[in-house]
């Protein structure tokens, strides 16, 4: 039962949120209704198998780890980016719309909205690649990401521990160019649906085992690698929603014979709280890796 559960949580709760958000949109309901509920009712059951099928028990989160990861992902990951597309959407996109400077004609507008979405997938992990190669090769833009690494465990509410100055330059690569290029809202919506909850997944600590979506989807098997505590590690699996660029590029990593050991920084006295983590990126004595 526990190999058919993790070969199935997986594509279950992934096709129930793509299929209700579809049936919500076409069933009267209002696309934030439509767009959110999936979100939320898919938190709710990866919540649930955390407790239930974890993948490793001294994972499980505690009251002070909730708390910061909670914060984050409220004033982070939710409040940030609604509060830049409504930038964008008043000054920016007014300003070029009355230039004359709107990108037309470039973003197939008429296919259907799943194939469209597929295409913003890639077009967004292809961007999103590059800057987190990026962002772990170049002191500048590491001491932003290490925020995200400084985790010891794993677990769906500490995706959204981002530092604010780096989710801003994740909202320039993978939503702004999409937006000037006029993507439709149902588009865009199907996107964060998929996006988010593969987001939880991929931090999961559920026991899942994938099999060959590994060779697509950027899922917490691969993603555990990636925030390993050995630099050689977690320079790998830099795939956001799909780990088809890492393959195109070599830098896929999952070994079939071990399981990821210590995760986090090297640096183990890295602050966890998060007014701290806000500040460190610019205190160099206790940003770096090492």
């Amino acid at each position: 039962m526990k190999k058919i559960i993790a070969c199935t949580t997986y594509p279950m709760v992934m096709s129930l949120g793509l299929i209700s958000h579809y049936w919500m949109l076409h069933g009267g309901f209002s696309i934030k209704t439509a767009t959110y509920t999936p979100v939320i009712v898919g938190a709710f059951i990866i919540t649930l198998m955390e407790l239930k099928f974890s993948h490793r028990k001294k994972w499980l989160a505690e009251k002070s780890d909730l708390l910061n990861d909670t914060v984050y992902m409220v004033l982070v990951q939710v409040l940030l980016p609604r509060l830049l597309s409504f930038f964008v959407a008043i000054t920016l996109l007014r300003s070029l719309q009355n230039s004359q400077w709107m990108v037309t004609g470039f973003w197939p507008h008429a296919w259907p909205h799943f194939l469209q979405a597929m295409l913003m997938i890639l077009a967004a992990d292809f961007l999103r690649y590059w800057l987190h190669k990026l962002s772990h090769e170049w002191p500048p833009l590491w001491r932003l990401h290490a925020v995200h690494h400084s985790p010891h465990k794993l677990y769906w509410v500490n995706v959204g521990r981002f530092h604010p100055v780096e989710k801003a330059l994740q909202f320039i690569f993978d939503a702004l160019p999409f937006i000037l290029l006029g993507i439709s809202e149902e588009v865009l919506a199907l996107y964060f649906v998929f996006y988010s909850i593969n987001g939880f997944f991929q931090h999961c600590n559920i026991e899942l085992r994938l099999g060959f979506l590994n060779y697509i989807i950027s899922g917490p098997e691969l993603h555990r690698w990636h925030h390993s505590k050995l630099v050689e590690e977690a320079n790998r699996n830099y795939g956001n929603n799909t780990i088809v660029w890492d393959l195109v590029f070599g830098t896929r990593f999952l070994p079939k014979d071990r399981e990821v050991d210590e995760l986090g920084l090297k640096n183990r006295s890295y602050p966890t709280g998060f007014v701290d983590q806000l500040k460190t990126p610019f205190l160099h004595k206790r940003a770096d890796l090492n």
